[in-house]
């Protein structure tokens, strides 16, 4: 209630003026003056959000669960609309309590037990628009609805804690499992790699050994036709003669052999040709003289 004569009004607070018992306006803030006798009955009006607790409730689910809620209800008189407060209800506050809480009943009436425990934005949205459908009357808005706490029944808790349990159970069995399987991934990749390393270096070595085979051979073979192209110039440059006489020596080395058969090569002859006749040509000059 307002006092007579000069009042202050604050930012956040409204005056609804009556004169002789009937409404004539709204002030808002600053110095305002009521008249005695004249403004008798006149209040103001808090437009400041205020937290309205709900205490807890047993309320029964659509599956004949019982279950216990508390939350809390946000509320706030409309700027425009302070006189709807004064004149449309008593006390707002506990108005808006024993609303919410047939309120909750109904709602939570409609919704199974699972869906209550997990569902809680659901609840408080539907909360929230079914009290703000009354409230808006009395001038008043609901901000918001907050569920505190929600407490099932002993029997579903037990088996909710079973329930835990088992998943922490199963999901530490999965977690092992999925372990020991990128284990086995890692290894059995570590083995290929291995492996492909392993046949890599081998095929690196036979390529190595097979080139240095060939460098070697290629080498020999060099050797070879070096060593017989200078046997094949040396042969080239040699008195035929010298040549004969090494075939001389040969059938010497055959003649001291024990076999009474010889062959020899149409070169022999050939070879014996440039002896023979350099023989013929000294004797022939021994004649003469």
């Amino acid at each position: 209630m307002a006092n007579w004569g000069l009042n202050v009004i604050k930012q956040y607070q409204r005056l609804v003026v009556f004169t002789f018992g009937s409404y004539t306006g709204t002030r808002g803030p600053g110095i305002r003056w009521l008249w005695p006798f004249v403004n008798n009955g006149s209040s103001t009006a808090d437009l400041r959000e205020v937290p309205v607790p709900i205490p807890r409730q047993t309320s029964i689910t659509r599956d004949n669960a019982p279950i216990d809620i508390d939350f809390f209800v946000y509320m706030r008189v409309i700027e425009d609309r302070p006189q709807d407060t004064i004149l449309n209800i008593s006390d707002f506050g506990a108005a808006a309590q024993a609303l919410a809480m047939t309120t909750l009943r109904a709602v939570v009436g409609e919704m199974d037990l699972d869906d209550v425990l997990s569902k809680r934005e659901r609840i408080n949205s539907q909360l929230q628009v079914k009290l703000d459908e009354v409230t808006v009357n009395w001038g008043v808005k609901v901000t918001r609805v907050e569920i505190k706490e929600v407490e099932p029944p002993r029997d579903v808790q037990d088996a909710m804690n079973r329930q835990l349990s088992a998943e922490r159970t199963r999901r530490a069995a999965v977690t092992e499992a999925e372990g020991e399987r990128d284990a086995e991934i890692n290894r059995a990749e570590g083995e290929r790699q291995g492996a492909v390393l392993r046949a890599e270096g081998a095929k690196q070595a036979a390529i190595l050994e097979a080139q240095g085979d060939r460098e070697a051979a290629i080498l020999r073979a060099e050797g070879f036709s070096l060593g017989m192209q200078r046997i094949n110039e040396v042969a080239m440059q040699a008195d035929p003669r010298t040549m004969s006489l090494q075939y001389f020596d040969t059938l010497k080395d055959i003649g001291g052999s024990p076999s009474t058969k010889w062959i020899f090569p149409m070169e022999f002859t050939s070879m014996l040709q440039p002896f023979l006749q350099g023989a013929q040509a000294t004797s022939s000059g021994n004649s003469e003289e």
